[in-house]
């Protein structure tokens, strides 16, 4: 192994989480090799990530720095996006148009993981790549050439389908899907495992929105537990599920054992509203008349700088215990 690039220093008094070079991209154009790399730490202050190029007409160096560099960072916390780093740069469907795609934090909403930005750039007179002036912070013109396609993907999900469905993934699984997952009857069936959504079955869809609410019809074995949550790992997560004789509260990464109404028996609903960080739990036994639980959870510091794991506060199923939990209906809604 060789060691031919030290990296770019950037000055000392920048608040950064560490030097940490990393991610290395490399390009031929024209007689330059680029090389595309992240420095500063991927969390930590919001002002830490940034991407930085450097240039070499051979793969083994000598490496020249950009005289651009950075040539994406976040330079005050007050801007909309922390933490720009980890980009790739690629050219755009008109053959002409470059841009960087790279992922952010999003200020004030740290929890929601790191998201896909795309910048555009343009290369100089003398060979190198600079930012085009663009405020990333609002829309940039549409790449011109290609075809457009449909944006995001639907999360609702009835489980009527024979397969599971793209928005979902499970969490460090006891198994593979089809090992700890089936459908029946309409439903989606889960193989109980663990104690609480710190070790049971954790199925996950990943969003970005800043307001939803979620809501599942449940059926759980005598043995198992069924929840609804957000969930960003084993040690943070918050929502509310019921046993055979329990109702639980989750916050925190804590499990809270109450009393369970006698209203609610195995078949049951569940409701879970995230507004901007608050949320909202709600039970019922028939889906028509619904209960609220009496305790509501902030959860904006459920994320990296706390708990580490580079994940997202994520809606999520949750199957523990013994035996199975069947899920049907899952509805997820955009709020205003």
């Amino acid at each position: 192994m060789k060691k031919v690039y030290d990296g770019w220093k950037y000055p000392e008094h920048w608040e950064v989480e560490t030097f940490a070079q990393e991610g290395p991209k490399v390009m031929r154009r024209g007689d330059y090799y680029y090389m595309v790399l992240a420095e500063g730490g991927t969390a930590g202050p919001a002002t830490s990530h940034m991407v930085i190029m450097a240039r070499s007409k051979s793969i083994d160096g000598p490496w020249e720095n950009s005289p651009y560099n950075p040539v994406v960072r976040t330079a005050s916390a007050s801007e909309k996006w922390w933490s720009r780093g980890h980009a790739t740069l690629v050219e755009g469907p008109d053959g002409k148009q470059w841009y960087l795609v790279y992922h952010a934090y999003e200020n004030g909403y740290y929890n929601l993981g790191r998201q896909t930005l795309l910048e555009p750039v343009e290369w100089t007179d003398d060979g190198w790549v600079k930012a085009s002036g663009y405020d990333v912070a609002r829309p940039i013109p549409m790449p011109r050439g290609g075809e457009a396609v449909p944006h995001g993907i639907a999360l609702s999900d009835d489980f009527g389908a024979s397969k599971l469905g793209t928005q979902w993934s499970f969490f460090h699984p006891a198994g593979t899907p089809t090992e700890v997952s089936r459908y029946e009857d309409g439903a989606l069936v889960v193989k109980a495992t663990g104690t609480s959504p710190k070790d049971g079955t954790r199925l996950s869809a990943v969003c970005g929105d800043h307001a939803y609410e979620m809501q599942v019809e449940i059926d759980s074995d005598e043995g198992a537990t069924g929840g609804l949550l957000v969930f960003y790992s084993e040690r943070l997560f918050a929502g509310i599920g019921f046993s055979k004789d329990q109702m639980l509260e989750y916050r925190k990464g804590d499990i809270t054992p109450f009393p369970k109404p006698a209203s609610v028996g195995r078949h049951y609903f569940l409701r879970l509203r995230n507004d901007r960080h608050v949320v909202t739990l709600w039970y019922s036994a028939d889906g028509v008349q619904w209960t609220k639980h009496w305790m509501q959870i902030e959860v904006s510091g459920y994320h990296h700088n706390v708990a580490d794991g580079f994940l997202s506060l994520r809606p999520t199923l949750l199957a523990a215990g013994a035996g199975e939990v069947r899920f049907r209906n899952f509805k997820y809604t955009v709020l205003p």
